[in-house]
């Protein structure tokens, strides 16, 4: 299951809204099986701050565990936030 982040908007910065689009996608996006990967996708994200990230990231962990994969970006602001709250 892929989960295409923009739909959340192209400036992904604070953790209400973070954990707004976390409860989005709790409701209405269910992976098929217990064996599938979640794939977040930054593609049309600009902008993104690891506190909104975070809230996105955690939450989706606490539910289908290492299933969680983020994919590959480019976007400077992606990439930093993810080493951000990874370390």
């Amino acid at each position: 299951m892929k989960i295409s982040l923009c739909k959340f908007g192209e400036i992904l910065i604070s953790r209400p809204s973070g954990r707004e689009a976390l409860a989005v996608m709790r409701a209405y996006q269910k992976p098929a099986d217990d064996k599938e990967k979640i794939e977040l996708d930054f593609t049309g994200v600009k902008v993104m701050a690891p506190s909104w990230l975070e809230e996105v990231l955690v939450g989706l962990r606490e539910m289908y565990g290492d299933r969680v994969v983020c994919l590959p970006s480019r976007n400077p602001s992606v990439v930093e936030s993810l080493k951000a709250i990874e370390e």
